[in-house]
């Protein structure tokens, strides 16, 4: 049974992105674990912790997951890891698993197989962000100079052109771009409790040999400091939240009738003469969803002591719907972008 909007069989037609999702596969998820293990096998080889050769087996091993088994083990563990590293031993052999994970800690390859992916995307995010900003740039051209009513506080103020408006929308696009090709997707690596202890003097050399095999950045551990993803989770939430004022606002033109026109919106099933602004309403709903959600990712700042149970499973929770809430937006604002047929007037 399916019980999220973003993945459910005819909701996420509507709230969900099969790109972005993608991300959150169980086989993208397990092909980032595995390649953390293979990279800090590389890195601690090149440092002489563990034979080359055993390096060369772990980042060579075929290994297909027993899938059933890592659920089971789950449920009973907290975390995958454990069953996924016997799974990995079991696949390298038994001279290399010996090398396996090697001072490395379940949240270390968790945390890393998350900036992996959310690193791709951010990247798919910056390209979409550029699409809109030009769809907004092409009605620009199209209606710039047209005139609408500008309203304060929900009443009619001054007349002001379509342009002043488009203003609105892209302005902070730019911004976002900027910042997702600035956020930074740091590696997780501090083994137990943070201290790397079982690498003696040679911990951040290989911590920073893992971060470049991995092309993240090198960090110190921040197992207990969730900053990286309340910045991430931040900035998703504004700019969702800068798209659903774009909704807010072509919903609003929608209403009033004759300043705008938009293709492809929505039927009734009551009145067939309507044309719901579906795209622009859902954009005002993934908005404050993610305003929502945010809340609960500063919650998971509350981290205590060297590792939380409660507060890493919120941000399971939570960061994979924001992630795919955001995602929803800039295809939905993309797509309305390119649905105005006509905006303002003459």
């Amino acid at each position: 049974m399916t019980i999220s909007p973003f993945d459910h069989p005819f909701l996420s037609g509507l709230l969900g992105d099969d790109e972005i999702a993608s991300y959150f596969s169980i086989e993208a998820d397990i092909r980032a674990m595995a390649s953390f293990e293979a990279a800090l096998a590389r890195a601690e080889a090149a440092h002489g912790l563990i034979p080359a050769d055993a390096a060369r087996r772990i980042a060579d091993a075929a290994f297909s997951p027993d899938v059933s088994s890592l659920r089971s083990a789950t449920a009973r563990d907290g975390v995958v890891v454990p069953d996924l590293i016997k799974q990995l031993r079991t696949a390298v052999g038994e001279e290399a698993a010996k090398s396996l994970h090697l001072g490395a800690t379940s949240q270390d390859v968790i945390d890393t197989s998350l900036m992996i992916r959310l690193k791709a995307v951010a990247f798919l995010f910056a390209g979409r962000l550029s699409a809109i900003a030009a769809g907004l740039d092409v009605l620009d051209r199209q209606f710039g100079r047209n005139h609408l009513m500008g309203h304060t506080r929900m009443q009619a103020a001054i007349p002001i052109t379509v342009s002043d408006r488009l203003n609105t929308w892209r302005a902070p696009l730019t911004t976002y771009r900027d910042r997702l090709t600035e956020l930074s997707f740091p590696v997780q690596f501090g083994g137990a409790a943070g201290t790397l202890d079982k690498l003696g003097p040679q911990a951040a050399a290989i911590r920073a040999s893992l971060a470049q095999e991995l092309g993240l950045t090198d960090a110190p551990q921040w197992q207990s400091g969730r900053l990286p993803i309340a910045d991430i989770a931040g900035l998703f939430a504004s700019m969702s939240g800068s798209l659903g004022k774009m909704g807010q606002d072509i919903a609003l033109l929608a209403q009033a009738g004759d300043e705008i026109e938009i293709s492809g919106g929505g039927t009734s099933s009551a009145m067939a003469h309507k044309q719901n602004p579906v795209s622009a309403e859902v954009l005002v709903s993934l908005a404050r969803f993610n305003a929502t959600a945010l809340s609960g990712i500063h919650q998971s700042l509350v981290h205590e002591q060297e590792r939380s149970g409660a507060a890493w499973t919120l941000e399971w929770l939570l960061l994979p719907q924001m992630t795919i809430a955001t995602a929803a937006s800039l295809r939905l604002a993309g797509e309305l972008a390119g649905n105005i047929k006509r905006l303002g007037t003459a």
